[in-house]
């Protein structure tokens, strides 16, 4: 009776409504706006091919990423596996029988529809390992033993995203995951000894690497050791953004991207085309909003009463910091080359989706974060 008692009451709809966390929604608006102007100008002043395609994806993303707030965390609880199984067969599928381009197999083709599931991954591995934890007390999570269904969780579709191969991708869901396993109270010894293991094993991964990957990681030792071949993308990213300056050149008047001379301007290095019209100032703007986001994520995770929904924020955001953080440090050669698009501004499909889809979660949790989740794994 005692426990009736103190159950929060059910959430009418118009109380989702306002709890849906509007500011967030706004400054998300805001990022893809900029993503507008950036392949607006990419294509030379039009909205075709890219600019018009990125308006209608995000706004039927919006639509999914608030029906995805509005369902209660039950159903994500009970949807975590599933959602992961399809993924790996969908990854599967793609090593099978996937598209090729641009030298790797990374999309599967259904119909009209062209769709890269090692995106769909990454949210996959969140959500899974946000229920494992979550069924899990204090004292388990951080014994050995306990760590090592998670640890397949996350390498086994590492390993599928290598073979296509998208190496940039596999480290975001290694990290991601990695993430969520420190917040959820794995040991940091065990972190220590992994880190070790990695380090002792690359000599055999480096055998294993295919020889663009080796090239880009030697480019990124050395930029200047092959300027026009495997350094070229990230020595006209390096020009493109100095050229900026302060304020940048103006919209529509970036050299750099007008005249081609930055291959990619419309996915990983949108950054770079919107830093040399905007400059530093516009590339502080926009990392701002980006901050905001994060904020506003660890935010949510805090207010949540139930350990799901916390490590489900907190996994959502980790994986938009590294998103933001690889492929921006990439464009200024802070970090190898790699195909990870910049959250909401590079053109991509599936990369929209998957992060409005993840964005619809943490909004999810902010509107029930009062919910009773029963634990289970």
């Amino acid at each position: 009776m005692s426990l009736a008692l103190d159950a929060p009451a059910p959430v009418g709809f118009a109380e989702k409504i306002w709890r849906i966390n509007w500011g967030l929604v706004l400054v998300l608006t805001a990022i893809a706006g900029v993503g507008v102007l950036a392949l607006y100008s990419a294509a030379g002043g039009r909205l075709d091919p890219w600019a018009s395609r990125h308006a209608v994806r995000y706004g039927a993303a919006f639509v999914l990423m608030l029906t995805v707030a509005l369902i209660h965390p039950r159903v994500w609880l009970a949807m975590a596996w599933p959602i992961y199984v399809v993924s790996l067969v969908l990854l599967i599928a793609v090593d099978l029988i996937g598209k090729i381009g641009m030298g790797a197999q990374r999309w599967l083709v259904i119909g009209p529809m062209q769709i890269q599931p090692s995106e769909i991954a990454k949210v996959a591995v969140i959500l899974v390992l946000a229920r494992y934890y979550h069924g899990l007390s204090k004292e388990q999570a951080s014994k050995f033993l306990y760590t090592l269904p998670p640890l397949l969780v996350i390498l086994v579709p590492v390993a599928l995203v290598m073979v296509q191969p998208d190496l940039g991708t596999a480290m975001m869901v290694l990290m991601g995951g990695g993430a969520l396993l420190f917040v959820a109270g794995v040991r940091l010894w065990m972190f220590l000894v992994a880190a070790v293991g990695a380090v002792a094993c690359l000599p055999i991964a480096w055998s294993f690497m295919h020889e663009y990957q080796r090239k880009r990681v030697l480019t990124f030792l050395d930029p200047d050791r092959d300027p026009l071949g495997a350094g070229y993308h990230i020595t006209q990213s390096k020009i493109a953004i100095g050229s900026g300056g302060l304020f940048g050149k103006g919209f529509l008047k970036g050299t750099q991207s007008s005249l081609n001379f930055l291959p990619e301007k419309q996915t990983d290095f949108i950054f770079t085309t919107f830093v040399e019209e905007w400059g530093m100032a516009g590339a502080f703007v926009l990392l701002g909003l980006f901050a905001l986001v994060l904020v506003w994520g660890f935010s949510i995770a805090l207010r949540s009463q139930h350990h799901f929904g916390r490590l489900l924020a907190l996994g959502v955001t980790a994986m938009l910091f590294l998103y933001v953080f690889i492929n921006t440090a990439m464009v200024m050669g802070l970090l190898p080359v790699v195909g990870v698009p910049l959250p909401l501004v590079s053109n991509g499909g599936t990369a929209m989706v998957s992060v409005m889809f993840a964005c619809g979660l943490l909004i999810g949790v902010s509107v029930y974060r009062d919910a009773q989740l029963p634990r289970t794994r």
